[in-house]
């Protein structure tokens, strides 16, 4: 490996390490290894060996310890989804019922220290997100499945769905104290976000998908916002 290859890895080794199939990163380990030990030889150019030090991914949120997951849940989880093979789940949800189901694993999510499965159950058509930690036992089975064409995680994601959402998008808008909103400005909402500049403040106009994330996001913000309007298209009406 040259040092650029070494940093490379190491990076990926630390950033990725739970959105690899588990099997992948096994076979991956001599090259891990070889990766961590060559930025540790003093004979590797001072720069490559500082760079792991300068950089850092940071949480937006308060950070979090990641919940436990049991052992051997991700390797079979990981296992199924890169196979495209059912999973057998003992599942045990935020209520504290549990229950035993066959699923289709269809992708697998980090959202802040959490994972999620998303899958469909057998028999039925409909996708549904699993946190891994919830999951008492996973078991890869030998049958296969044909990944549904009509399935397409990139627009699950854009439609809310980690969000408590269904796709539904609205335009909203809202005022916000200048002050607090800045990142607002610097980071749109969306493509076509409107910003207009009044005394004390900056009405936003956007097009968001309408979720729950985006009502506790809103919520955050408390008396710094006010004036939320949300603009359904169907019913072309507001609401506030």
């Amino acid at each position: 490996l040259s040092t650029q290859e070494s940093l490379l890895l190491t990076l990926a080794e630390q950033q990725l390490h739970s959105l690899l199939p588990a099997k992948l990163m096994t076979s991956m380990d001599g090259f891990f290894n070889q990766a961590r030990n060559q930025l540790n030889d003093k004979a590797t150019p001072q720069r490559e060996r500082e760079w792991l030090d300068k950089v850092r991914v940071v949480s937006a949120t308060q950070p979090l310890l990641p919940p436990k997951i049991n052992s051997g849940v991700f390797d079979q989880v990981s296992d199924a989804l890169y196979g495209n093979q059912w999973l057998d789940v003992d599942y045990k949800n935020a209520q504290g019922n549990r229950a035993t189901h066959r699923v289709m694993p269809l992708g697998l999510a980090q959202q802040g220290p959490r994972l999620y499965l998303v899958c469909r159950y057998e028999g039925f058509e409909d996708e549904r997100s699993l946190a891994l930690h919830r999951i008492v036992t996973a078991t890869a089975s030998t049958l296969t499945f044909a990944r549904p064409t009509d399935f397409n995680f990139q627009q699950f994601d854009d439609n809310g769905r980690f969000g408590f959402g269904n796709g539904t998008k609205i335009r909203l808008s809202f005022q916000i104290d200048k002050e607090a909103g800045l990142h607002v400005v610097e980071c749109p909402l969306s493509e076509d976000q409107q910003v207009v500049e009044l005394a004390d403040a900056c009405e936003i106009t956007a097009t968001v998908v309408e979720s729950e994330m985006l009502d506790w996001w809103l919520r955050g913000f408390g008396g710094a916002v006010s004036g939320i309007k949300r603009l359904h298209n169907q019913s072309n009406c507001y609401q506030t």
